[in-house]
Order: structure tokens, then sequence, then C-alpha cells
């Protein structure tokens, strides 16, 4: 049976990135767009360029960091949207312009107030546009499974003829079903007479938990490019999991006859750093990446698993990168055993950077016992380049007594300035937050606090995330530390720095 490739479009950087919480700075939307490159994804979405400045400046980094997939930028179908996101992507090797325009009667008349003779001609304006830059143009109908399927049909004909070299079909509000969308997908290749001259796309969304499964409905009808997130991160419920969509097409090669260019074994990486870079991590029977997802404890299972493992597993956890060390590396180390795990692990780092991370290493070692893969996975991270932070720690101290108030002081270095704090609460993470509210001046609420074990045993990183909101602004700090009450500290310092940093962002998506 002849095999097809289908093309894995990747939309966490835009997409994705609008999900509550998920938000990332430049620099985070950099080290993530490489870990995709390495990944093997054909296209990357990497913003709405329109949408801040903020944004404009992220996508154009990419587009001249990022090298392997296409870099694509998302633009509403006028030309201000088209102009703006060409002058970002324009710098990459393989630029794209990912127009779109709703056309289900509901959208018309509530969100745009236009008929559909005129979204006709903005949808095909659009299109001529965006070729006057590049040959790379697709065209999204926003709310496709809603629209009536006839007009959706004209749609694809005219932006096909007007020169859209990807068509999209998205379920911007995961109304779809997998064989009502089966058989939109097959109207669409009978009644579109250009269709052959396109690559026919999907985007499927989440709220009924059916975006994967429309997602391989669409390719069995015929769709050859898939757009999707890693961990499925995404407005609302999420979109189609970049991770499930690849293995159900690896696994299931023979019934699919479709296959894809991703590098497999990078996927749990990939999944990890975004955990990382969100400080949102996925469910533990989250399928292929969760902890649980090659986890067996019921004795039947287990006892068919030590006799083969292919009674209750179809797949290996070194397809999908779980292989690893338990024990990777400790005190005794040295430079060497520490780069070559690293290069493991995908991390090429330069000799400066590499001594950072050595030196941490070090200082991580000292404290535990054990130091695993996802330990190095965080001091990494935490070496990461950062913007010259408003608000530095430089020490604290933190007391607490069984049926007593706990007490914290705080050192902390304000633009360069020393300023010392204390203050008691009913627990050590109050008190100290309370100290730093006193320092900086915040006057807004902390509307979320998360604590995760980086690995397990009772000397493990401690993973918090602290979420802030003042006015209509909301960011996420991260902090890790074998002491958990300094890794709160650290995650709260990096949300007033973010705060400090903030630009507004408002995002609208196919």
């Amino acid at each position: 049976m002849k095999t097809e490739t289908v093309k894995i479009f990747d939309t966490t950087l835009r997409d994705g990135e609008q999900s509550p919480g998920c938000s990332m700075e430049t620099e985070e939307k950099i080290r993530m767009g490489l870990q995709l490159a390495k990944l093997g994804v054909d296209v990357i979405e990497a913003g709405f360029p329109m949408a801040s400045q903020g944004d404009f400046e992220a996508v154009r980094k990419i587009a001249s960091e990022v090298e392997g997939p296409s870099i694509a930028g998302l633009a509403r179908a006028t030309v201000k949207d088209i102009d703006r996101c060409w002058e970002a992507v324009k710098v990459a090797a393989k630029p794209r312009i990912h127009t779109f325009i709703a056309t289900s009667d509901l959208h018309l008349k509530y969100k745009l107030q236009k008929t559909r003779e005129q979204v006709l001609v903005d949808a095909v304006n659009a299109v001529k546009h965006a070729r006057q830059y590049t040959a790379d143009v697709e065209f999204s109908p926003e709310d496709s499974t809603r629209t009536d399927w006839m007009f959706l049909a004209e749609v694809v004909e005219a932006v096909i003829a007007a020169g859209a070299s990807t068509v999209n079909i998205p379920d911007t509000v995961g109304y779809t079903t997998p064989e009502e969308f089966y058989r939109l997908i097959k109207y669409l290749k009978k009644n579109v007479p250009n269709i052959e001259q396109t690559v026919l796309s999907v985007h499927c969304h989440n709220d009924l938990g059916l975006a994967v499964a429309n997602s391989l409905a669409a390719i069995q009808a015929g769709a050859r490019q898939v757009e999707c997130t890693v961990n499925g991160i995404g407005e609302r419920a999420g979109n189609a999991s970049m991770e499930e969509i690849v293995m159900a097409l690896k696994v299931r090669k023979e019934y699919y006859g479709c296959e894809t260019k991703i590098d497999s074994t990078q996927i749990y990486h990939s999944s990890r750093l975004l955990s990382l870079i969100t400080g949102v991590r996925v469910q533990p029977n989250k399928a292929i990446v969760g902890d649980n997802a090659f986890a067996h404890e019921a004795g039947i299972h287990q006892d068919g698993v030590l006799k083969n493992v292919l009674t209750y597993e179809i797949m290996t956890p070194e397809s999908v990168g779980w292989a690893q060390s338990k024990l990777v590396l400790g005190k005794h180390s040295g430079r060497h055993a520490l780069r070559q795990r690293l290069k493991e692990l995908s991390y090429d780092l330069a000799e400066d950077k590499f001594e950072q991370i050595f030196h941490a290493f070090k200082a991580l070692a000292d404290r535990k016992k054990e130091v695993f893969d996802d330990d190095l996975e965080v001091l990494v991270f935490d070496q990461r380049e950062k913007k010259q932070d408003r608000y530095v720690l430089k020490d604290f101290q933190v007391s607490s007594c069984l049926d007593q108030k706990a007490e914290a002081s705080i050192h902390l270095a304000i633009d360069g300035k020393s300023v010392d704090g204390k203050a008691e609460a009913d627990g050590p993470v109050e008190a100290a937050y309370t100290v730093l509210r006193q320092l900086t001046g915040f006057r807004g609420e902390m509307t979320q606090f998360k604590i995760n074990a980086i690995t397990g045993g009772a000397d493990a990183q401690g993973e918090v995330s602290v979420y802030l909101k003042e006015s209509k602004k909301q960011v996420r700090g991260i902090g890790t530390h074998t002491n958990i009450i300094q890794a709160s500290v650290k995650a709260y310092i990096n949300a007033l720095n973010r705060l400090d940093q903030y630009e507004n962002n408002i995002e609208e998506g196919v």
C-alpha cells in the first residue's frame, strides 16, 4: 500500500499560547520554536503579528532564528494585517502568510455584520494581496463546521483560484463529530473542482473531546495537513494533541496509510519543555506523554508485560523519548559526563552556557542524592537568557514553629537598590509573600498557586507556579528548588518581573 505524508502544522506558539496561563516571553517562544524544529514539524505558526508589538517581535525573531520548518504568521483578511504579517515572517527561509475570515452565518451576522457576498470578496482579496508577497499562502474559513456546505465550497474554490496553496478547514469551536467531519471533507473533495491544486488542512478544537478523532477522520477523507499543538494546549478545551495524532499515524500506519516527518523520540522532551515554560503540566493519564502512559499497576497487566511487552503496550516508551537512565549523574560526576548527558537530551550548549549549567548542577548535586534527567531539564531552563529583571532576590530567611505565626525576612534589590522587609503570617509562604508585597508595592491578587515535584523522592526539586493579576493583566511566574519555600519566593518574584515587563496582547484565532 502506498504511504502518503501528512504535514504537521504546529500552532503551539500561536493558538496554544492563547490558552489561559500559557503565555510565553519571546525568549521562551524561540526556545520552544527551536525544539519544534528539532521535532521535525513542517510548519510553525509563530504568532499573530498584528496583535501587539511584542507578538510581532517574537514572530520576527523566530522567523530569523529557527531553521527547517516553514514559519507562518496569522493575519485577518485585511491589508493591514497581511502587510504586518509579511514584515514579521519575510526574514524566514520559508515564510508563510496564514489569513482567515469567518464564513458561518452565525459569525457573519453577530461578529462581522457582513453578507456572504462581502465575505467572499474579502477572502479572495486577502489571498491575492498575500500572494504579492509569497506563493505560500494559507487561507482558513473560520467556523467551517457551522458554515453552509455549499457556501463553504464556493469560498474554498474561490480562494484556491486566487492562489491559496493551502486551505484549512477549522472546527473552530469543537462542534463537529468524526463521521460528520469525514463527510464534510469528502464533500469538499468532490464539489470543489480545483481542490487538487491545494493542500487540504484541518484545525480541530477539543470542546467535546473529539479534536484528535476529528483530525484522524479528516485524514482518512483526504486531508494532508493537520494543525495541532504540543500537549493539546489552546483556546478553551485546547487543540488536537500533536503527539496523539503523530503516534496514531505511526502505530496504525497500515490502517491510515499515512505517515509524518516527526522524530517521535523528541515528543516527550517537547512536552516536558512546554510544561516547564508554561508551568502547566499534563494530567498523569494523558496519552503518550502523561506520567502513567506506560505505567502498569494491575497484576494481570504486569504479568503480561513481563512475559511480552506487546500484551499491554502498543508502542515502546523509547519510541516517544521516554527512555532515560534512572540515575543520571551525581556530585562526583565531571564535565565530560554532564556534557554527554545534555547532548543526549538534545542540548548542545556553548561553552559559557555549559559552565553556568555545570556550576548549577554541582550545587544541586550537593543537595540531592540523585540527579535525574528532569532535574537537568530544569537547570537548563533556569539558566536561559533573561531580560534584565527589576526585582532580584538577594537573601531570605523564614521560620515556622508549631502553633505560632511564621516569620519571614527578605533582602531584595529593586532597580539595583537594596531593600529589606519582615512580616508575620499563618504560614511561611504567606509570610514571604506579604514581605514581597510590602517591598514592591504590588496591589494585585494571587489567583493561583501550584506545586509540583520535578522528580520522585523526598529530595525532589519543587516546581512552583504563581499566577498574579493586576487590573486586566495576569501573568505566571515559575520557580524551582529543592527548598520549596525558596522555589515559592522565586516564583513570586518571577511573576512580579513579568508584570513589570508585561505588554498587553489582544489575540484572535481560528
